[in-house]
């Protein structure tokens, strides 16, 4: 039962402190967030301006993010473009009802169930080993569950010591960013004005720097698409509002028709047994992304904030459930931690539900109204948003852990493994080394006891190395499976 001793009897006005960063700070630290009871508004967090921020990124990389993954699947499947806008428009309000359950009253710790970036890239082999994206991701929602109710994530977060995570972090920071400056130059380059790309990215390095020497870090992402787009439309790169306000279909059958929605039906037994290793490989995927989220999350809030920390099983068990009711409705997307909503709420301290709720609200708005679509994917817009929302926040994160102790090693090679292969191959190998005591800290290795420094590591390696020999994705090596071999 709710008590005068928690988080409403303990709030004090904004007025009541000498800065807005102490007032943000004594909302972290008086929450009392409920597992699987009802979180309320008012009674157990509130609102604030700084919500509007993750809330506005998260909806931007949820809209460019499930485009991704739909038309990553649209074109081998040879569906219409039609497909991939009413998919997304789906996914953007299947997303809305789990961020409002989950995240916003019943799961306060559990940052929202966002789209499994990394994973586009396979999405191709995955058609072409004959995978559905049903049974792939029913997979992924079953394996997720197993791992979040086994405590096997936050297992692994204290198994990953702060240089391979730093290093991490680190890897994925500089490949978002430099991705991103090469997308938005390439765009530029299409309509033959190079100069909109360079002038719109040193602007937006310029904005960041005054942001970060005001202390107003967290507006970099509003404040940064806005400069992008006015100055790429004003120095003449083409924009126009094309899709209208309206509703996607919203019956599971149409979705999963003979012909319509997808024009696959439902799975059989093969289509599950298609997608298994990558079902695996996805949800191995999930412990180094909700890993580098919680980190960042601990780096930019105050002591004594440890209740609203993202706790790494909830938001696998969230993960879980959104995977499969989206895939079951017929939803495109594949899940992970949320990171465009994550990454700037962590920047702006403030915990997940408040911004969760708003969050929802705007993808129904978007779902619906239909127009702010074509903003969110508008590379100038897209780029900016994630570099500044995203990317180089975790560069910085990433600096931040590999400062004290021996931790530049294991951060070294952390990027040198991740480059080889993938940033998953990258962060059990090097855990295992870590661990082994190898490199890095050896009275951390020390202190781990055998389960921890080689049992869990080692098996763990093993067992990812063995699914990516057996889908073909270890460079020069052939897929271990006869049916993936000539994908």
């Amino acid at each position: 039962m709710h008590t005068e001793t928690e988080y409403s009897a303990q709030h004090k006005p904004a007025s009541s402190f000498a800065s807005r960063d102490a007032y943000l700070e004594h909302e972290l630290q008086i929450m009392q967030p409920k597992r699987w009871r009802a979180n309320l508004p008012f009674r157990d967090y509130r609102f604030e301006p700084e919500d509007f921020i993750p809330a506005f990124a998260g909806t931007i990389g949820k809209v460019v993010m499930v485009g991704a993954v739909a038309a990553a699947f649209a074109v081998p499947l040879g569906l219409p473009e039609g497909f991939v806008l009413e998919n997304v428009r789906y996914e953007l309000l299947i997303a809305s009802v789990f961020i409002l359950l989950l995240s916003g009253f019943f799961l306060p710790s559990a940052n929202l169930p966002g789209t499994h970036g990394p994973l586009i890239p396979l999405i191709p082999l995955v058609v072409a080993s004959g995978g559905h994206p049903l049974a792939f991701g029913l997979l992924i929602a079953l394996f997720g569950f197993i791992l979040g109710i086994s405590k096997g994530g936050s297992l692994m977060a204290k198994l990953t010591g702060n240089g391979v995570c730093g290093g991490l972090l680190l890897y994925l920071g500089f490949i978002g960013t430099t991705g991103q400056v090469g997308k938005l130059f390439s765009w530029a380059e299409s309509f033959g004005k190079p100069h909109i790309a360079f002038i719109t990215v040193l602007g937006t390095i310029l904005l960041y720097a005054l942001l970060e020497h005001w202390n107003k870090r967290w507006l970099a992402v509003p404040l940064g698409c806005l400069l992008a787009g006015v100055t790429a439309y004003i120095l003449g790169a083409p924009f126009s509002f094309r899709t209208e306000p309206g509703l996607p279909p919203l019956s599971p059958a149409y979705w999963w028709g003979e012909n319509t929605g997808w024009m696959m039906g439902l799975p059989t037994l093969e289509s599950f047994l298609a997608v298994f290793p990558f079902a695996v490989l996805a949800t191995a995927m999930w412990s180094p992304d909700f890993l580098g989220h919680q980190v960042f999350q601990k780096i930019s809030y105050p002591e004594r904030s440890e209740k609203v920390h993202m706790n790494i099983d909830d938001t696998m068990i969230s993960c879980a459930l959104r995977q499969a009711a989206g895939s079951g409705l017929g939803g495109a997307n594949f899940t992970s931690s949320w990171g465009t909503y994550i990454v700037p709420a962590a920047i702006a301290k403030r915990p997940i539900p408040a911004g969760a709720i708003l969050t929802a609200l705007l993808c129904i708005i978007v779902s619906i109204w239909g127009y702010p679509m074509d903003l969110a994917i508008w590379q100038p817009v897209l780029s900016v948003a994630l570099v500044v929302g995203v990317y180089v926040p975790l560069l910085e994160a990433g600096m931040e852990m590999t400062r004290k102790g021996k931790t530049t090693q294991s951060a070294a090679v952390v990027v040198f493994a991740s480059a080889l292969v993938n940033p998953v191959f990258g962060w059990s190998l090097t855990m295992l080394l870590d661990n082994l005591g190898l490199i890095g800290c050896k009275k951390r290795s020390s202190d781990l006891g055998v389960m921890g420094r080689i049992v869990i590591p080692g098996a763990g390696f093993i067992i990812l190395c063995l699914t990516m020999w057996a889908i073909g994705i270890l460079p020069g090596i052939p897929a271990l499976l006869p049916q993936f071999r000539n994908l």
